[in-house]
């Protein structure tokens, strides 16, 4: 498709976004959302880049491969579970930790966020694979 105006608003709108699909999937053990919806909104922000421009374009834009990209969901979304496992504990049960990041004080992260992190990549690699593939036909 070669319309200016979606390449433009596409060019604009895609970093929106991406970043909102960001902040969905950081509140997400929280408040609604999670990396199920993140993912979905950055598969479609890419999907929005394919539509505009191509698919080749987009999946130079991605600069992985799309499978890469889901077995690290996939690896970190196990880690989640085995983690608290190797602590003698029940599959899946969140561990936490504070940490100390120079400029923001003290973050408490746990492994509900690297499962999210698992989920989010996985939704993200499995739903472009599709989309791009689909584009490309």
């Amino acid at each position: 498709m070669n319309s200016i105006i979606l390449q433009t608003a596409t060019r604009f709108l895609m970093p929106l976004i991406l970043v909102f699909s960001v902040v969905m999937m950081l509140q997400g053990h929280n408040k609604p959302g999670g990396g199920f919806v993140g993912g979905l909104l950055a598969a479609a922000a890419f999907a929005l880049h394919a539509l505009a421009f191509n698919p080749a374009e987009t999946r130079a834009s991605i600069r992985f491969d799309l499978r890469s990209i889901i077995a690290t969901g996939l690896l970190c979304a196990l880690s989640a579970g085995v983690l608290s496992l190797a602590q003698g504990m029940p599959l899946f049960t969140g561990l936490w930790m504070d940490v100390a990041v120079p400029g923001v004080g003290h973050v408490h992260l746990g492994t509900p966020m690297l499962f999210d992190l698992g989920v989010y990549l996985v939704v993200l690699g499995i739903t472009l694979l599709m989309v791009i593939s689909l584009v490309e036909d």
